[in-house]
């Protein structure tokens, strides 16, 4: 793994973390202040360092940063199409006429569902909903859903986080005379957008929406923020939107946007408030997810707990299931619902590991496969509902693009994640002739295409990455922010890391190194995978101004599934190594306190140049 420093001007470091010390949320604390004037080893030096790589480079985009409000959020009125879909929700308000809300099966589409009908209803409306079956229906809208949407006298029907290349639905619609709105976030294509009454999606060309990143989820809120603001008193709109906030939440780390601008503020006060939570469904689920209410959950046990078990109704039964979940009211019927997506949770990882299993046994046999600059992997009745996470997977254990594809007879249905330098919807977009539908961005994508148009998928997109990436693009790349002394990991330091969460895209946890430290005792193997060292600073590793601190002398480093590791470089107490690591902290009342998680460990010395570069070499 190579790590990769940033170089940051002293100078505009010094500038910023003068610049933050009369910021609210940092004034009160005294433990950020330099022991004496020419320290430069302050907690608040190396803050002031993490946001400059953030790009955060005065005091007033630093505090709101910081300190994420809802009086950050941009006004809903300055998105492209939204005061006109705001008329018509209104109009059919006020008429109580039925509004069918058509929305994606996936977390952001069914949370972006529970927004825009949670808030037509409290402005007194009346809204249905149809998610479509993954397998049955499969992505986007279907020309047959908006017919028996007509034929059942339905003339407004919403689409959320789908619809922005729907041209022919859009065309049914009209021809119906259903007025369509179309909100969504994904990158329209190179035809435009479909003739809807209205088109919501802050990526169409022309649209002067100052923050560009949204899910679906976030587009629908600001559908919901502007309709509540024009029909609800003000003093329930701010309650209201911080209710919606937990959902948005939700669907925004799910959906792996960037955790910055109004993101950043959906995720931070999201989480906070759903330590709140009231609904009977979300606390069941929380409940189901072993999170607890005492603190508010973090951006990882969202990703991890509460999504997958949101997404597995989805990818392998009826995405109905979860609205019902966040609409019931009966506490008995919500756990029961909650169970039943931890079983579907636990049915999808089971398929996944299956198809995993087929999948690496292909690549060890297949010398093409082993040279791919992206891999496209098929096999005959793989689930397509995991196909998904399976590309994901191959993309952090080989660390290029992949496509997972499932063949069913003569279709095929395929699921790409890709690695940061490869723009994964242009290199579908090369090919397009060979599917029958597609769409995505950068780093994801989903398609349908003939079985037999496979084969040349395969060769048309290893030769358009090999025009894009080199081998060096397929090295695992750790970004570290800064250079550290064990000896600067103190609680003032951990104290300033937490108020950069939440953690996610666009916003990754902070990564340090520090440099020829020492092992006191052994290391320890845990369950057969972890590691754990025991780490003190080399004498004359001590850095600046530390004279008139107690320092903490030793620390534990956790090495998550790392043991492996060991056999290949063996450790020994009084061995000197150079770490990458994040700052945590353990709550256990007897043996808690700061704590190291490493992401990397080395020996101080000049790493080889390594043979078998450009070759597939699973990380793990």
């Amino acid at each position: 793994m190579r790590w990769e420093l940033a170089a940051v001007d002293p100078a505009q470091v010094q500038a910023l973390a003068a610049a933050l010390r009369d910021l609210p949320c940092l004034r009160s604390s005294s433990s950020y202040r330099p022991v004496d004037s020419t320290e430069r080893r302050n907690p608040l030096h190396t803050l002031a360092r993490l946001l400059i790589r953030r790009r955060l480079t005065d005091a007033d985009s630093a505090a709101r940063f910081l300190a994420p409000s809802i009086a950050h959020l941009h006004l809903p009125e300055h998105m492209t199409g939204l005061r006109c879909a705001v008329d018509r929700i209104d109009a059919a308000i006020e008429r109580k006429d039925p509004i069918l809300i058509y929305g994606d099966y996936d977390v952001d589409g069914t949370m972006a569902v529970i927004i825009l009908k949670t808030a037509i209803e409290l402005c007194g409306g009346t809204a249905d909903f149809h998610v479509p079956h993954r397998i049955r229906e499969g992505y986007d809208m279907r020309d047959d859903v908006i017919e028996r949407a007509a034929a059942a006298g339905i003339r407004l029907i919403i689409s959320v986080d789908m619809g922005i290349r729907a041209f022919a639905p859009a065309e049914t619609a009209h021809r119906l005379g259903v007025d369509l709105i179309v909100t969504d976030h994904h990158l329209p294509g190179p035809d435009g957008v479909p003739r809807a009454l209205a088109v919501v999606n802050p990526n169409q060309a022309g649209c002067e929406y100052p923050y560009k990143q949204l899910c679906g989820a976030g587009v629908a809120f600001k559908v919901a923020q502007g309709l509540m603001q024009r029909r609800l008193p003000e003093k329930d709109q701010t309650r209201l939107l911080l209710s919606f906030m937990k959902v948005v939440a939700i669907a925004t780390i799910a959906d792996a946007v960037p955790l910055s601008g109004e993101n950043r503020v959906f995720a931070s006060l999201g989480l906070d408030a759903l330590r709140r939570a009231v609904n009977p469904g979300l606390k069941a689920l929380l409940e189901m997810a072993q999170i607890s209410t005492k603190r508010p959950p973090n951006s990882t046990e969202v990703a991890f707990r509460i999504a997958p078990r949101i997404n597995a109704a989805g990818r392998m039964d009826v995405a109905r299931d979860v609205i019902e979940l966040f609409s019931v009211k009966d506490p008995d019927r919500a756990r029961l619902l909650a169970g039943k997506l931890d079983r579907l949770n636990a049915e999808r990882q089971e398929e996944e590991r299956r198809i995993l299993r087929s999948i690496d046994e292909r690549i060890a046999c297949d010398p093409a496969l082993c040279e791919a600059y992206c891999i496209v992997v098929d096999g005959e009745g793989w689930h397509r509902g995991v196909i998904g996470i399976a590309a994901t997977r191959i993309v952090e254990r080989y660390h290029r693009p992949a496509m997972v594809i499932s063949r069913h007879g003569e279709e095929a249905f395929g699921s790409g994640r890709s690695i940061r330098p490869f723009h994964l919807l242009e290199a579908v977009e090369s090919s397009r002739a060979l599917f029958t539908r597609y769409g995505g961005h950068s780093h994801a994508c989903g398609f349908a295409m003939p079985s037999a148009n496979v084969p040349q998928l395969r060769t048309e997109l290893d030769a358009f990455a090999r025009t894009r990436l080199t081998t060096a693009d397929f090295d695992p790349v750790l970004e570290v922010q800064a250079e550290l002394h064990l000896n600067e990991v103190t609680p003032a330091l951990f104290q300033l890391l937490t108020l950069l969460e939440p953690y996610g895209t666009g916003n990754h946890e902070p990564a340090f190194t520090a440099r020829n430290v020492r092992l006191i005792a052994p290391p320890k193997i845990l369950k057969d995978k972890h590691i754990k060292l025991k780490l003190k600073a080399n004498a004359g590793n001590q850095g600046q101004g530390t004279e008139n601190r107690q320092l903490r002398s030793v620390f534990d480093a956790l090495g998550w599934n790392m043991a492996d590791r060991l056999q290949q470089s063996p450790l020994l107490a009084g061995d000197a190594i150079d770490i990458a690591f994040t700052v945590g902290h353990n709550d256990h009342p007897d043996f808690g306190g700061l704590e190291l998680s490493l992401r990397d460990f080395k020996a101080p010395v000049a790493e080889p140049v390594n043979p078998d570069q450009g070759k597939l070499i699973p990380l793990s």
